[in-house]
């Protein structure tokens, strides 16, 4: 029976906290028991149906992985100004180290490139091991495999927010368009003169508000 994997990130675009890839591995006649799950791209699932699935996923996989990128590994990438593929080279890495944990014959993964087959062929050169890789975007809508690693990405990464906010406070989603995250930050820099490692430094909405700040206190 052929082994089956769906790879998938969340956390992409937020300012604050990990990227956080993960992967599931499943047989191939264990799709419909995904499918009756009602397993769907995460961010159209409420948090609790996405603690409720996580669970039910974990029972039905024959293994699944995580990789989590800190935004110190993140910030070293973008700031390096990398040629061409910078963040989707990361993930591409990162997608390959799950799915040389999972060892499928078949691997869905959701495409952070603008070109699917390029990604694809990323993870696949990264592989030692030969394996087929589906590379599309949107996956996590169009295949029950990588819907529900959409849902063990983002159920893990809002474990990791939680616990930030458990300690530093209620800072909002962690994206940019949040203002209650912006507030956050342009509060935390006025304090501190500097931002914390749990925020994406190389960021432009963090490289904005440090030239602010400094910009503020040279007109004193």
């Amino acid at each position: 029976m052929p082994l089956i994997a769906g790879v998938d990130d969340a956390g992409r675009g937020p300012v604050i906290g990990p990227l956080v890839i993960a992967g599931i591995l499943i047989r191939d006649n264990q799709i419909p028991s995904l499918r009756s799950l009602g397993v769907k791209d995460s961010k159209l699932l409420t948090p609790a149906q996405r603690q409720k699935l996580d669970k039910e996923i974990k029972e039905i996989a024959v293994k699944y992985a995580y990789v989590d990128l800190s935004p110190a590994e993140i910030d070293k990438v973008v700031m390096a100004r990398v040629k061409l593929h910078k963040l989707n080279l990361l993930e591409a890495q990162a997608m390959a180290r799950v799915i040389s944990e999972l060892k499928p014959d078949l691997a869905y993964v959701d495409a952070s490139d603008i070109l699917e087959e390029r990604f694809g062929k990323q993870i696949k050169e990264l592989l030692p091991f030969t394996v087929t890789i589906i590379s599309e975007h949107n996956a996590d809508v169009k295949y029950p495999v990588v819907s529900a690693a959409s849902i063990l990405a983002k159920v893990r990464r809002d474990q990791f927010i939680a616990k930030l906010k458990e300690t530093y406070g209620d800072f909002g989603s962690g994206y940019p368009h949040d203002a209650k995250t912006i507030q956050f930050l342009s509060n935390w820099i006025r304090r501190y003169g500097s931002f914390p490692g749990f925020v994406r430094k190389s960021w432009k909405t963090i490289r904005a508000l440090e030239a602010e700040t400094k910009g503020k206190q040279t007109q004193l």
